[in-house]
């Protein structure tokens, strides 16, 4: 391997929260050309494999418990399988969302706090405030997929009959239009317990953002005052 070759997998390797936030996009992205087959969600499924192994990748690089994140990452990867074999089964999506949540918000919570570690701002940070807003926002998708087979009927989307099950692309598209304030209302909840969730993601993305410019602009004056 070439000295060039090897120096461009060191930065890499310094970047695991920049890894993440591409690897996520690059499965929104996917997602519309592969989720017509069983075949197109094996490979989602594989993809999004990925995506838990770079997560705990990523909070390796962090003062949290790694263990943790293995613990929860390690069946969800399992499930994410198992659910791209089977989506429709209520007991497959039920154990997914019991696993991908928690540890999904663990990712977020590690991701926070590695901003928060010291005085100084390094690239894979300003990486890492993008990934844990994205990571936030796939733990809520994964609440909203279960939310809908305990309370059947939870959300309804443009062209979609009443009552009918929002795939779990539709979710995640209401989590980010949640999550960034959008609202674009095409895809939004009916039933009482899921709003009172989608609430939940209002407040947690307005507290997000505030405590982000209140991190940045605490650097910067800390750094006036030297």
């Amino acid at each position: 391997m070439s000295t060039t070759t090897t120096a461009r997998l060191r930065t890499i390797g310094r970047h695991p929260s920049a890894i993440l936030l591409v690897a996520q996009l690059v499965v929104v992205l996917l997602y519309p050309f592969l989720d017509q087959s069983t075949a197109g969600r094996a490979v989602i499924g594989v993809v999004q494999m990925g995506v838990v192994l770079i997560a705990t990748w990523a909070v390796r690089s962090t003062p949290v418990l790694s263990w943790v994140a293995v613990v929860l990452g390690a069946p969800a990867m399992v499930l994410t399988i198992a659910e791209a074999i089977s989506p429709e089964s209520d007991a497959i999506v039920l154990a997914s969302a019991a696993f991908h949540v928690p540890f999904y918000f663990f990712v977020s919570y590690a991701m926070v706090r590695y901003l928060f570690e010291d005085d100084e701002v390094t690239r894979d940070e300003l990486f890492a405030v993008g990934a844990a807003f994205t990571v936030v926002a796939w733990a809520f998708a994964y609440v909203y997929a279960a939310a809908q087979v305990i309370w059947p009927g939870s959300f309804i989307g443009y062209g979609t009959d009443p009552g009918a099950d929002i795939s779990w692309f539709e979710l995640l598209y209401l989590s980010f239009t949640t999550l960034t304030s959008v609202g674009l209302s095409d895809v939004y909840p009916v039933l009482d317990h899921a709003r009172s969730l989608v609430m939940v993601e209002q407040v947690a993305g307005v507290l997000y953002v505030a405590l982000v410019i209140a991190r940045f602009v605490g650097l910067t004056r800390a750094r006036r005052t030297r």
